[in-house]
């Protein structure tokens, strides 16, 4: 029995998500080098920028949030969007296990409830 959805996704073939996970994950260790060089220049420069930082971190989040989507893809163990695959309220992916969203800070409720949330559509 299919989920009704908005509007109905295809996974893409094993290989392709493959090539996107090995290419996030290589883009995810650069970003987290940078990150550690940048704080290493803030706290040297005693200049240290709370934005800049937690923005960098916040796109960090969100590239292990895609890569665990992809990982969860690929052992089958979610189906999108469906019962598994939680999304926030401002339409980014959250990361599995996590209290607050990537993209806006938003409080994530755990997934052991489905559709907590009314929606008016």
């Amino acid at each position: 029995m299919k989920a009704n959805s908005e509007q109905s996704y295809v996974v893409p073939p094993v290989r392709e998500l493959k090539r996107e996970r090995k290419a996030l994950v290589l883009i995810r260790e650069e970003r987290l080098r940078d990150l550690g060089g940048l704080a290493l220049e803030m706290y040297k420069r005693d200049r240290f920028n709370a934005d800049l930082f937690v923005e960098r971190c916040a796109e960090l989040v969100a590239i292990e949030a895609r890569v665990h989507e992809i990982d969860a893809l690929l052992d089958g163990t979610i189906s999108l969007r469906g019962s598994g695959g939680a999304v926030c309220l401002c339409g980014a992916p959250v990361l599995l296990g996590a209290r607050f969203c990537a993209s806006c800070g938003r409080s994530v409720e755990p997934s052991s409830s489905e559709s907590s949330s009314p929606e008016s559509s």
